[in-house]
């Protein structure tokens, strides 16, 4: 066991589990969904995107954040449209208090890009696994989807794939991902998801 309390095949197993990466083949547009944080790196992910011809939708979710009172949607909405992404490109959920009610009240707007004919890109934390459950769950026609991931950063220390297990934080939420996820596919409360083929599929 490693100072942690964490085996070496534990950490790679956990860390693989719940890594949600599966970008998005790099010249196919898809609708951008970001789920809310008080950290601002989703939003830079779907400028980026927008700026090079692949973002065309992008849904910004978050209500009243609890620990800094920011509302996420209206301030990630706010920070694309200062970044030169225009209003009609984005999508705002701005009442949800946590992952599974951010996919839930945005449920017209993935509709929305799935009848375009757009597929889905969730962008979340490299480790918050549940997201993709969450839209597999409340969004059953979602076919194949993708997701891009970003560290986040707690404490002043990057949550990394390969630091997690040192930082309390990280390695509180990573355990987390991991005990939930498989309860709550078995006791029917999350779909289950897998990735093929360079997608998440349910």
């Amino acid at each position: 066991m490693s100072g942690n309390g964490l085996s070496a095949e534990q950490i790679r197993e956990m860390g693989s589990f719940v890594d949600i990466e599966a970008s998005p083949p790099p010249d196919e547009p898809t609708a951008y969904f970001l789920f809310g944080t008080n950290q601002m790196a989703p939003v830079e992910v779907a400028v980026e995107r927008y700026h090079k011809g692949l973002a065309p939708l992008i849904i910004t979710t978050g209500g009243v954040n609890r620990h800094s009172g920011i509302v996420e949607g209206q301030v990630f909405r706010r920070l694309l449209i200062e970044r030169g992404v225009p209003e009609s490109v984005i999508r705002c959920e701005d009442q949800a208090s946590n992952t599974w009610q951010n996919v839930e009240l945005s449920l017209p707007h993935l509709r929305e890009a799935l009848a375009s004919g757009l597929r889905i890109t969730a962008v979340s934390k490299w480790y918050h696994r549940r997201t993709l459950h969450c839209l597999a769950t409340l969004v059953p026609e979602i076919g194949p989807f993708y997701a891009t991931s970003w560290e986040p950063i707690y404490a002043g220390k990057t949550v990394s794939r390969d630091d997690w297990p040192h930082i309390p934080d990280g390695k509180r939420r990573v355990i987390r991902e991991w005990e939930e996820i498989p309860r709550r596919v078995t006791e029917g409360s999350f779909k289950d998801v897998r990735l093929a083929d360079g997608a998440w599929r349910s």
